[in-house]
């Protein structure tokens, strides 16, 4: 049993190495035709940063990366994958990348109304959940996740074929995770009346309303939550406090504003709701470990080298 899981895996990985490696001529991260559906590569590791994941799913084809979820630090490779069922702060680097042996990895984000009525339809995993109440978890790839993956590639190779057939599998990549040790979470995220699904709608109201002032007890009310309530299952899925969330919303959507050029360090402290820039500018230097001026000038350096090296 166990050789023939070993065989099916490293056959399905090595389909999927061989068509990464033709489809990814440079380092980057490359949408396609398959609506929310990512194929990514580099050559080389990099320092961790803070991220905000979408739920999402993201599979290693080779080499390694690191997460931080909460204060657990994870690795995971080739033989596991990450899930996310919330939109998941996070700090996150690759560990393992080289000019001949490239990180190969794909991701897929998760459409919470389509999860949710799957969820409906297919019964609760048998085996031994992920013993964790956080909304994201690195766990075993199966066989049959991977191949399902893999068909998903492979579809990008006839563009006719992607819309409609994408959607297929795309329902049952859901499948395989809804009964993997990870379903149990993603199905209580969508469950009307669970803990988790009342948390997933206090994420989902502090993403619209990440400018506005936050006041915890009026936020538990609107979900009839008493407040200890609701901060303890808050900080239990989400890793932080209601309050530190907010505060990762706003720096990491003033990130992507200076990013697109339209902002300054001033007018993206303000646009997100900061009544001081000095104070901005310090707690985004604790966040990202630059101050914002330094850090997006990396980042667009880095996008520029990018576009210059597929250019010529």
């Amino acid at each position: 049993m166990a050789e023939n899981y070993r065989v099916d895996f490293e056959k399905s990985r090595a389909a999927l190495q061989s068509i990464l490696l033709r489809s990814l001529p440079e380092d980057g991260d490359f949408p396609t035709p398959v609506c929310g559906f990512m194929l990514h590569r580099h050559s080389r590791g990099h320092a961790p940063k803070a991220n905000f994941y979408d739920p999402v799913i993201i599979v290693v084809v080779q080499g390694k990366k690191w997460v931080r979820i909460g204060t657990e630090d994870i690795q995971y490779g080739e033989q596991t994958c990450f899930i996310a069922g919330i939109n998941m702060p996070v700090s996150s680097c690759v560990l393992e990348a080289s000019e001949d042996k490239p990180f190969l990895s794909m991701s897929l984000e998760l459409d919470k109304s389509l999860l949710a009525g799957l969820a409906a339809k297919v019964p609760p995993p048998a085996e031994d959940r992920i013993q964790s109440s956080a909304g994201a978890a690195v766990q075993e790839v199966s066989p049959e996740l991977l191949d399902a993956f893999l068909r998903l590639l492979e579809l990008l190779e006839s563009p006719g074929q992607a819309e409609v057939l994408g959607d297929l599998i795309r329902q049952e990549i859901y499948y395989r995770l809804l009964t993997s040790p990870f379903g149990y979470h993603l199905r209580m995220l969508s469950t009307l009346g669970s803990q988790s699904h009342q948390i997933n709608k206090a994420i989902m109201w502090l993403r619209e309303n990440y400018k506005e002032s936050l006041h915890v007890e009026k936020l538990a009310g609107r979900l009839n939550m008493a407040t200890s309530t609701f901060h303890k299952y808050f900080k239990e899925i989400t890793t932080l406090s209601p309050l530190q969330y907010q505060k990762r919303l706003r720096l990491s959507e003033a990130q992507r504003l200076m990013l697109s050029g339209d902002y300054d360090v001033t007018q993206a402290a303000f646009a997100v709701g900061y009544e001081s820039a000095t104070q901005f500018n310090r707690e985004y230097k604790r966040l990202y470990g630059e101050s914002p001026r330094k850090d997006i000038m990396k980042m667009k350096n880095v996008t520029e080298s990018r576009s210059l090296r597929m250019r010529y």
